[in-house]
Parts: C-alpha cells; sequence; structure tokens
C-alpha cells in the first residue's frame, strides 16, 4: 500500500516527478508528498471523494472559517449533515443529533445547508472528471469512481500521474481538497479513498488486497450496517478477514449475501465502472424542534421536504417511481411506507400528493422526524403529460422555471408559500 516507500516505482504529488523511489523525499522538489507502491502504475480504476464536502464549501467561500469548526446542518433537534475535520476533533460526525454535537464543540460556526451551491460546485468537479474519460460513475454529488484504462496515450501519462495531477487541479481551479483512491477494483479503491483524509491519494494493489483487508472491522464493508454487523459479530466474525476462508459457513448462514462479503474480504469485485448505472434513492428528511402529531403542522414540512427531493432529481436529470415516506416516533421507532406510480416523476406537486396520501394513512402519534424520498430512479425526460393529464406537465414547467429562478438569484428568492410553517 501506499506508504511503505523502498525501492519501488513513485510519483511526487508537488511536481508530478515520477521515477523508482531512492527515499522518503521527491529526488527533484524534496517533497514528502512522495506515493511508492510496486503496482502504481499498472493500476488504473480510481475513486475520488470530496473532503467533508458542504463544509469544505463553505470555508473556501467564506475563507474566515478557515480555523474554526463548522457543522453544517442545523435546528436543536435536526442532524448533523457534515462537519469539517476541526469539528470532528471534538467527536462531531455525520448523522449525530444537532444537540450532541453543540454539546461536543459548543464553538462551532453553524451552518444550513445550500443545496443548489453544492450542486454547482459538484457540476464543476465531474466536469473535470468526465474531460480524463467517459467511464465516471457518479455514487453522490461529492464522489465517483473512474475507470482510466486505455487513456496513457491521450494524456501522456499512467492514471496515477494523471490523477494526481487532477487533484492539484481540483485544489488550484475549484479550492476544494479531494482524496483519492487508486486500485485495481471499484471496492477497493473505494476502501482505499478513505485512507490519508484530507486529501489523501492511496494505493492498494491487487497482490497486498487480502492482507490489507484482513484486520479492518466487518462493518467498513459496503452493505454491512450496524444491526448486520451486530449480526456478522454474532456469529463469530468481527473483522474482514475472518469472512475470507469461511465462505460456506457465510452462505448457509447468510445466502447470497455471504457469499457475496466473503468474495469483498479476499478483495474481488467483478463490477465494472458504469455511467450509465442511476443513482438508487433521492431523499430528504428532517428532524422536529418539538414532537408533532397534527396534520396541518406536518403538510408544510412535508411539502418543502418534497419541494427539496424534486428539486435534487430534477438537477441531475433523474425521475422516480417509487415515492417513499419515513417516520420516526417519540418513541425511536421507525417506520416507512412506500407508493410506486404509474410513471417516474420528478416535480413536487406529485411527490406532495402521494407522500401526503402515505402520512394521513399511517398511524397517528406523535412524530419526532419525517421524510421524503424518490426510488426506482430513471435518467432522461419523462413523459409528465401521461401522469394525471396535463396538470403534470404544468407543474414541470413551473418548477422548472422556478428552478432558474434560484439559480440565477439564490436558493432564497423564491420561496413557496405552502412550505412555510404555519
Amino acid at each position: 500500500m501506499a506508504g511503505g516507500l523502498g525501492r519501488a516505482p513513485a510519483l511526487c504529488r508537488d511536481c508530478l516527478w515520477t521515477g523508482d523511489a531512492p527515499g522518503g523525499r521527491c529526488p527533484v522538489c524534496d517533497s514528502a508528498r512522495l506515493i511508492a507502491h510496486a503496482e502504481l502504475f499498472e493500476l488504473s480504476i480510481a475513486h475520488l471523494d470530496c473532503d467533508a464536502f458542504y463544509a469544505s464549501v463553505e470555508k473556501r467561500d467564506r475563507p474566515e472559517l478557515a480555523d474554526q469548526p463548522v457543522i453544517v446542518g442545523g435546528g436543536a433537534r435536526g442532524v448533523v449533515t457534515t462537519c469539517c475535520y476541526i469539528a470532528r476533533q471534538y467527536g462531531v460526525r455525520s448523522a449525530m443529533p444537532m444537540f450532541k454535537a453543540r454539546a461536543a464543540c459548543p464553538h462551532a460556526v453553524v451552518i444550513q445547508p445550500d443545496f443548489p451551491r453544492y450542486i454547482a460546485v459538484s457540476r464543476r468537479i465531474f466536469a473535470k472528471l468526465r474531460a480524463l474519460t467517459p467511464l465516471v460513475q457518479g455514487l453522490s454529488l461529492d464522489e465517483a469512481w473512474l475507470d482510466l484504462s486505455g487513456t496513457e496515450r491521450l494524456h501522456g501519462g499512467r492514471p496515477a500521474l494523471v490523477l494526481a495531477r487532477l487533484q492539484n487541479e481540483i485544489s488550484a481551479d475549484i479550492g476544494l481538497p479531494v482524496s483519492i483512491g487508486l486500485a485495481p477494483n471499484k471496492f477497493l479503491a473505494k476502501i482505499a479513498s478513505g485512507f490519508g483524509k484530507p486529501s489523501g491519494f492511496f494505493v492498494v494493489g491487487a497482490a497486498e488486497a487480502r492482507s490489507f483487508l484482513a484486520p479492518l472491522p466487518v462493518g467498513q464493508l459496503p452493505g454491512v450496517g450496524p444491526a448486520f454487523a451486530a449480526r456478522l459479530q454474532g456469529a463469530g466474525f468481527s473483522r474482514v478477514g475472518e469472512l475470507a476462508t469461511r465462505e460456506d459457513d457465510l452462505r448457509r448462514l447468510f445466502g447470497d449475501q455471504g457469499a457475496h462479503l466473503a468474495a469483498l474480504a479476499r478483495g474481488e469485485d467483478g463490477r465494472r465502472v458504469n455511467p450509465a448505472e442511476p443513482r438508487r434513492s433521492i431523499s430528504a428528511e428532517t428532524t422536529f424542534e418539538r414532537d408533532l402529531s397534527r396534520l396541518e403542522d406536518l403538510e408544510p414540512i412535508l411539502f418543502a421536504l418534497a419541494d427539496k427531493v424534486a428539486r435534487r432529481a430534477r438537477s441531475e436529470e433523474l425521475a422516480g417511481r417509487v415515492v417513499t415516506l419515513k417516520l420516526r416516533s417519540a418513541d425511536f421507532r421507525i417506520r416507512t411506507r412506500r407508493r410506486t406510480l404509474p410513471v417516474p416523476c420528478r416535480t413536487a406537486r406529485t411527490l406532495f400528493a402521494e407522500a401526503r396520501a402515505l402520512l394521513r394513512e399511517s398511524p397517528a402519534g406523535m412524530l419526532r422526524l419525517i421524510g421524503v424520498g424518490l426510488t426506482g430512479l430513471a435518467p432522461g425526460p419523462v413523459n409528465a403529460e401521461d401522469f394525471f393529464s396535463g396538470a403534470e406537465a404544468r407543474a414541470l414547467a413551473q418548477e422548472r422555471a422556478q428552478d432558474a429562478l434560484a439559480a440565477r438569484f439564490g436558493a432564497g428568492a423564491l420561496v413557496r408559500a405552502r412550505s412555510l410553517r404555519q
């Protein structure tokens, strides 16, 4: 892995010198930001991840915040959307309740998220990625896989060199730090990008994949959340290395999912970087300042969430066929309701109407959180006239006009009356 310097193919991330590393520093510029790895110039699958993306955008646009802890989120009972690395030193983490974040870091600067601004920055980053290769698969606004196979002649260098140059360009042109993982497949590249943050460049080769993964906790594997990790630990699996050699046991206990985990534990991942693979879902949720139960209090909040989800869908040219409603009651139990639409939608009008119907059908009670989402996403234009006659087409045209106003005059230039709390 990157970091053990010995005599190996190497790359300086500052002056972009390449050669065999004689030691721990670049022989040309004396930089310590040297990557040396036996497979450095053989690998071409990368994962790029923006570091604390929303918080980094806020710090870039407000330089006076550079040395301060910044939390993007809000509300006494809301959650942390993201936070900068300074705030993380105080124990603040994404998805942490805001009251806990404020207690852990009372002097933090708390900023409400500005998604239209983040989307605009994301588009600039993705434009740079797609200028290097058409094989770019976005996972979210701030991360993507790239396949740079066969691009050496086009870019005048191996993928590792091209990626180091890209990392420097994003820092210089857009003003944001990004981390890069380089590996033989998508799974390992995503794992690698998390090491050395912020502004990291980490390499995991095929030869070392299994030994590199072995000591990691099972929760590091994709698809293994806290509940599943607890089940694995209950079955005697706490480290990834313990999964690699017991595929039969895993298959017996967890079926195909267990076999898949064993393959990942060995560093095996046959998936290709697929630009056409759609996003799985778009969602938004909020935690209330106080528990709510009345529909007249909940519906304006639900509309604001539906509006946010619909705007994101339109900005990414996506539409969803399944509307989801998420409710967390005062006793912290979570309920989810779904409704499949005859035609995919991307308007707040339709999303709100369907989510409101699900809300009215749900059991009454005090709620502390509500969320709405779209799944079953598909790219490209949708024939809106097929859904709810011409009303949906008019709603789509109206909401696109509102998108244009927000892009020109700012997210707060237009506020819908329905989204205002009474």
